[in-house]
């Protein structure tokens, strides 16, 4: 997985599981990482890593996962991303897989997902958690992401969103995209509330606090699209070069919210 450049801002997320992995062939160093975790998933399987041939033909990769706790993986960096994040957010994947695995139970796979699983199926592939502060100038950034207001989040309250919020990457399919950076790549944000002292955290205090609080508001609340803000990721500061007004006044990237019918 040479291709990856783990300096980039954006996979500090999932850099530390990157960084406990073995020397040894891929499905076993995963699944030696996960073991060492005590990941299990919502079966109480114990999470292994296998070869996408051991994934039955007819079963869905889901129900395969929430029956068997193994998680078929590719050699590849779509797969390879997946991993890391069962790895860095095992709660928050586990909950996922529940949801998924128990609305194929309930209606099948079927040519149609469903809301449901959309949304899940979102969540798992291009999410991004922002953990923001939850005080007048939080809400204040959340609004201004909320109505497309990118100049008044990004360029001019830079600042605001540096001191006020964290950006951390969730998908796989965000984190494949992002090896070849393009200014366009949009995540989908859920923003997380969190307290002034989860700003003062070491980071695996607040990645812990992160996974229990929002497996938690999934297993509470369900998930649904409205759940989600986009973000063109390259615009969260700090986290390109060139971030001048012009680099945010670009229409096709940093389009403005849609006016309702």
């Amino acid at each position: 997985m040479e291709a990856i450049d783990w300096s980039r801002a954006w996979y500090d997320s999932v850099r530390p599981a990157y960084e406990r992995l073995g020397q040894g062939a891929l499905h076993e160093s995963l699944s030696a990482a996960a073991a060492a975790l005590g990941l299990r998933n919502h079966a109480g399987h114990p999470v292994r890593f296998v070869p996408q041939e051991l994934l039955p033909e007819g079963t869905a990769y889901e129900e395969f996962i929430g029956a068997t706790g193994c998680v078929p993986t590719r050699e590849n960096l779509h797969d390879y991303f997946n991993a890391l994040v069962w790895l860095t957010f095992p709660a928050i994947k586990r909950q996922l897989n529940a949801l998924q695995a128990g609305q194929i139970a309930i209606a099948g796979v079927g040519k149609s997902r469903g809301p449901a699983r959309d949304a899940a199926t979102i969540f798992d592939e291009n999410a991004a958690l922002l953990v923001v502060r939850d005080s007048d100038d939080g809400h204040a950034l959340v609004d201004a992401l909320r109505s497309h207001g990118w100049m008044d989040a990004l360029y001019a309250g830079r600042e605001r969103f540096r001191r006020d919020a964290q950006l951390w990457l969730f998908g796989h399919a965000a984190m494949e995209k992002l090896v070849a950076p393009r200014k366009a790549i949009t995540v989908h944000t859920r923003v997380v509330w969190a307290a002034d002292g989860f700003f003062a955290l070491p980071f695996d205090a607040r990645r812990a606090w992160l996974d229990a609080e929002v497996s938690a508001q999934l297993e509470r609340e369900g998930l649904t699209t409205a759940s989600f803000t986009p973000l063109p990721v390259l615009g969260v500061p700090g986290w390109w070069a060139q971030q001048d007004e012009a680099f945010y006044a670009d229409t096709t990237v940093f389009r403005p919210k849609r006016r309702s019918a």
